[in-house]
C-alpha cells in the first residue's frame, strides 16, 4: 500500500536518477533502453511520477507501460533479472530499510508482469520460465528471513 511517510519526494528522485544512471552504464540494459528513449529528461520525470504513485501514492503517474515493453524485441529473463539486480543494489545503498523493501517488493511484482505479459505476446518457448522470477523473489526471502 502506498504511504506518503514511507519517504520523501527528494527520496524517490534519488532512487529514480541513480537507477537509471547505473541502467545506462550497464553494458546488457543500456542498449537497450538508449536505442528507444530520446527524451531521457521526459523519462526520467515520469519514472519520478511513477515510483511516486507507487510507492508515495502521489497519484501522478498516467500510462500503460504494457504495451510499450511486450512491443520490444528479444526480451529475456535474464535482462529482466538484470534490472532488477541494479535496481536492489540502488535501494540498498538509500539507507531506507523500509523504502527499499517496499520498492523491491513493487519492482519484482513489476518485473514478473512485464515478463507474463511479454510471454503471452510473443509465444513462451519455455513456459516455466516465468516462473523464475517469481522463485527468484522466494528463494531471497527465505535466504533473508528464513524457511
Amino acid at each position: 500500500m502506498p504511504d506518503p511517510d514511507l519517504c520523501t519526494e527528494e527520496d524517490v528522485v534519488r532512487l529514480v536518477h541513480t537507477f537509471y544512471s547505473k541502467l545506462r552504464d550497464d553494458a546488457m540494459l543500456a542498449p537497450i533502453f538508449e536505442s528507444r528513449i530520446v527524451d531521457w529528461d521526459r523519462h526520467l520525470a515520469k519514472m519520478v511520477d511513477f515510483w511516486s504513485s507507487a510507492l508515495r501514492g502521489t497519484a501522478r503517474y498516467r500510462g500503460a507501460p504494457m504495451p510499450k515493453h511486450v512491443a520490444l524485441p528479444g526480451l529475456t529473463a535474464q535482462l529482466f533479472h538484470r534490472w532488477l539486480a541494479l535496481f536492489r543494489d540502488t535501494t540498498q545503498a538509500l539507507g531506507n530499510a523500509d523504502l527499499q523493501e517496499r520498492a523491491d517488493d513493487l519492482a519484482h511484482r513489476i518485473a514478473g508482469s512485464l515478463w507474463y505479459g511479454y510471454q503471452a505476446r510473443h509465444g513462451a518457448d519455455h513456459p516455466a520460465v516465468g516462473c523464475e522470477l517469481a522463485a527468484d523473489r522466494h528463494s531471497r526471502n527465505t535466504r533473508e528471513t528464513g524457511p
